[in-house]
């Protein structure tokens, strides 16, 4: 797949699509704890039309890259695992204040650095490379993928454990294939892959609570 303005344009469009969707059927079925995680597609669909304009400025220190990172490192960080803490079942909660809690301490540290420092974006051939001064850069990712894949696999749910997999084979092939562009690559591989949420809230069992 090759990155530009246009894919994350049509991206973003089909995606923030299906997440409309996914929030329009929990709307629909009174299930306010499941809206998070149901947002998920509508957020990363977001995303990547914000992506879109990040291309369209050349990169560099735009207000597009700004709100780029703020979505995918802080606010990520927090939204994933306080998400998937609402929509499981009581019984399940307890073994996820642990990605959440590491989710607050991660968000706590890429918000001050967000806060405190420039964001720059770089166009690599058919990637972007965003640059961030993180201290502690290799803790603070390890953070991130527990808060973010950790609740994902221990939420109960085979479809939000399939998530959690899928986007867990992502990062490592990203990782693998652009290390430097990392953060963009994954972030587009989560918002494709995120269209499993359609599936979760299909099959949402009519009850207030995740079997």
């Amino acid at each position: 797949m090759c990155w530009s303005a246009t894919a994350d344009l049509t991206a973003g469009t089909v995606i923030t699509a299906v997440g409309l969707v996914c929030v329009a059927r929990v709307v629909r079925a009174r299930r306010p704890r499941d809206l998070p995680v149901a947002t998920l597609p509508l957020l990363l669909g977001a995303h990547q039309l914000v992506e879109a304009a990040v291309w369209n400025s050349g990169g560099g220190c735009s207000p597009a890259t700004t709100a780029w990172a703020v979505i995918a490192l802080p606010l990520l960080a927090l939204w994933v695992p306080v998400g998937v803490l609402l929509a499981v079942a009581p019984g399940i909660r307890r073994r996820l204040w642990g990605p959440v809690a590491v989710g607050v301490a991660t968000a706590a540290v890429l918000s001050y650095c967000l806060a405190t420092r420039p964001v720059t974006a770089e166009v690599r051939g058919r990637t972007l490379g965003y640059g961030v001064n993180v201290p502690w850069m290799p803790a603070v990712l390890t953070g991130y993928l527990l808060a973010t894949l950790g609740a994902l696999m221990l939420a109960g749910n085979r479809r939000l454990r399939l998530l959690g997999a899928v986007l867990a084979g992502g990062a490592l092939a990203c990782s693998a294939l652009w290390r430097l562009e990392f953060a963009s690559t994954w972030c587009a591989f989560a918002a494709v892959a995120s269209v499993l949420v359609l599936g979760w809230v299909h099959h949402r069992d009519p009850g207030p609570s995740v079997r």
